[in-house]
């Protein structure tokens, strides 16, 4: 399996634009399985709709890629935490990779 950490930063700033809406979520489908891809697509709504009912308009993040740290759980499978950075607090994301046809797909995606 090719190296995770590419990966990680990627789809966690996907992952922000999506949320921050400047990011269609089909562009994350490839990395994704069914399950995590419909949390996002349902999340990143519900960010659309937060936006629109206070009347800000969607916009780059301005958190960025701080660390990311790796645990390997069992063969195959991949657990991070990514620390996220921005103007006013830091966040983390945890992402569950597993490896699936010599690839690895996110798995499961929580922003903490």
């Amino acid at each position: 399996m090719p190296d995770p950490e590419p990966l990680l930063r990627n789809l966690a700033q996907g992952v922000l634009e999506v949320l921050a809406g400047v990011r269609d979520v089909n562009q994350l489908a490839r990395w994704m399985t069914e399950d995590a891809f419909r949390s996002l697509a349902t999340r990143g709504a519900l960010a659309a709709r937060a936006r629109s009912a206070r009347g800000i308009a969607a916009s780059r993040p301005v958190q960025s890629i701080r660390s990311v740290h790796l645990g390997a759980p069992v063969d195959d499978a991949v657990e991070a935490v990514v620390v996220i950075g921005g103007p006013a607090r830091t966040r983390a994301m945890a992402i569950r990779l597993e490896g699936l046809d010599h690839r690895w797909r996110a798995s499961s995606l929580a922003l903490l």
